[in-house]
């Protein structure tokens, strides 16, 4: 069986999802939907596929069998009820949505449809993380005792969408947007979810209404403790990741490798074949729909990175402590 894709916006990371599509003999690419014509005409062009301007016009023509989904963060929520509603699996972008009420939205729109949803945490599928995992379940440094994540990138680009430095649009800033990456890093290495979160963040952007930094202390249900830094204010950019050991510890580059320390300087891991994240994440896509499990990353997975964000975003309010509920 071949399943049709319908893709719902025409943004930056449109061609990965086309590209991927692409490549795989079980999908095929019908469609396109983007309100920017122009943006939306040129990227149908490219691939062969049809243009829509309007998203449920497109999906009650072409009947998609699954909606990649990538638009604003504010317009997720309503978007894939809609589409589940129509019966479509969804591939939603991440982050799932604004808040674990719009979330809680799209799971009970998903079960009464009894389609299938996978949201696209990447990270599940770079091959340094993946050889960073196996390190930590091996227990060949022994027991991983706390994570420290740092991520520096300058977030007032000026060619970043407005909507993104808009809270009420965006959820947030370089955390709703990049700190779901080290929030779902931390849980999916680890096989934990955070459950105890205090955090700071700073408001000192050119531009906007959403924060521009943070610093996060975290816990997990299994009592590991982990550190994420953030910066998108202007500097060196920074993606690393330290695991520390009680027999060593390591260095994780999540785009370029993975570094073991035993006593000594870091040496790199062998690294594993590249293979594109966004074809092994509709593989396990497909691997749901046809086997009826649940893809790695599940909605209700993808809903704890939610619910951590919130308890950031509350701590840092109140300067207090928070317990992220179940």
């Amino acid at each position: 069986m071949r399943y049709r894709v319908a893709l719902i916006g025409g943004g930056i990371i449109a061609r990965n999802h086309l590209d991927a599509v692409g490549r795989l003999d079980k999908l095929e690419a019908a469609a396109v939907a983007d309100t920017d014509e122009g943006k939306g005409r040129a990227l149908a062009e490219e691939y062969g596929i049809s243009y829509y301007r309007d998203y449920r016009e497109m999906v009650l023509r072409e009947r998609p069998d699954i909606a990649v989904i990538a638009l604003p963060h504010y317009l997720h929520a309503p978007c894939a009820v809609w589409c589940a509603e129509q019966g479509c699996h969804l591939l939603l972008e991440k982050p799932m949505a604004l808040n674990t009420a719009q979330c809680d939205d799209i799971l009970a729109a998903v079960k009464h449809a009894g389609v299938k949803l996978m949201v696209g945490h990447t990270q599940h599928y770079k091959p340094a993380n993946i050889l960073a995992k196996r390190l930590i379940q091996s227990g060949e440094l022994g027991r991983l005792l706390a994570i420290h994540d740092t991520r520096h990138q300058y977030y007032y680009r000026d060619n970043r969408p407005g909507w993104f430095l808009e809270k009420e649009k965006s959820g947030g800033g370089i955390l709703m947007n990049l700190g779901a990456h080290s929030i779902d890093k931390v849980q999916w290495l680890t096989d934990s979810r955070v459950r105890r979160v205090k955090a700071k963040v700073t408001y000192e952007g050119p531009r906007g209404d959403v924060e521009g930094s943070g610093c996060l202390f975290l816990e997990t249900d299994s009592g590991l403790c982990a550190v994420i830094l953030q910066s998108g204010y202007e500097g060196v950019a920074r993606d690393e990741t330290e695991l520390i050991f009680t027999r060593g510890m390591a260095k994780l580059v999540s785009s370029e490798g993975l570094w073991v320390s035993v006593g000594g300087k870091y040496e790199q891991v062998q690294p594993l074949p590249e293979e594109d994240p966004f074809i092994l994440q509709f593989e396990d896509l497909l691997r749901a729909i046809e086997l009826g499990v649940e893809p790695d990353s599940s909605g209700e997975y993808a809903r704890s990175v939610i619910a951590a964000l919130e308890a950031v975003y509350t701590s840092d309010r109140t300067g207090v402590e928070q317990d992220v509920g179940p």
